[in-house]
């Protein structure tokens, strides 16, 4: 979902600046939590149309690898009507340009945002919202488990977190695709800490994660377009161990910059 939603910020960025119409694959059938999907152009008949013309070669179809994005450029300049495919498509200029577009666009339906909001309790003190994502699943295979972390890792980062501010109430909200998760051991090790573990489905997490004021995960284009509403400070947990300091947490604009290095790099 949030490779999609990436995938298309950028796509559209590109569009706006070009002045062509464009409309996500995606998300005219999928994903109704967000407005795009009930946008024009965003439905079935469009969705079918274009996979019909496209397979048989109605309009071109153009396929963007990492690193591919300028020689590939040409084709979208070329043609009217172009299917766009591919995880590589990046005109990150252009996506800053239009991000305020970008996040109205892949802004949450009012139901999503009444469930966050009734998840999201409010304190009674100042307290800093912290946004956790444990992304298991198909981390544990994906480069090797690189991005994989236990619970232990996880536990230590939040604490360091808490202690870069210890004059404030550290609500933590930890957001999972692992339903085993020990909920018990991480209040057991973070006593000092109000947690909180939503059950939500994917978009509610990510409206959530988009909520707090503080955002910790493995490198992941989830914790990264939650970070693109608001901008909200992320750190991702890349280097374990490591010392944990308020210049570890850098906001979207930054990291949009960097997300494709980060992959690529080696552990250090």
């Amino acid at each position: 979902m949030a490779n999609n939603i990436f995938q298309y910020g950028h796509l559209y960025a590109w569009g706006r600046e070009h002045n062509r119409k464009t409309m996500s694959m995606r998300f005219a059938h999928k994903y109704p939590e967000f407005r795009i999907a009930h946008t024009r152009y965003h439905n079935a008949v469009v969705y079918v149309l274009a996979k019909m013309a496209a397979k048989l070669h109605v309009i071109p179809t153009v396929d963007f690898n990492l690193g591919q994005t300028q020689e590939k450029e040409p084709m979208l300049k070329a043609h009217r009507h172009i299917l766009a495919r591919g995880w590589g498509v990046r005109f990150n200029d252009l996506f800053l340009k239009y991000k305020d577009e970008i996040v109205q666009l892949f802004d949450f339906m009012p139901y999503v945002r009444k469930k966050v909001a009734q998840t999201m309790q409010p304190s009674t003190i100042d307290s800093i919202k912290l946004g956790v994502h444990i992304r298991r699943g198909d981390y544990k295979q994906h480069l090797g488990g690189r991005f994989f972390y236990n619970d232990d890792e996880y536990v230590d980062v939040i604490r360091q977190f808490a202690l870069l501010h210890p004059e404030k109430q550290v609500d933590a909200y930890i957001c999972t695709d692992d339903r085993q998760l020990n909920q018990d051991f991480f209040r057991q090790q973070l006593p000092q800490l109000r947690l909180f573990f939503p059950s939500g489905t994917a978009a509610e997490d990510l409206c959530l994660l988009s909520e707090c004021n503080y955002l910790i995960g493995a490198l992941s284009s989830f914790t990264l377009i939650a970070s693109m509403y608001h901008n909200t400070p992320l750190y991702w947990m890349m280097n374990r161990p490591e010392v944990l300091t308020p210049d570890s947490f850098r906001p979207f604009d930054y990291h949009i910059y960097h997300f494709d290095a980060n992959f690529a790099a080696p552990e250090q």
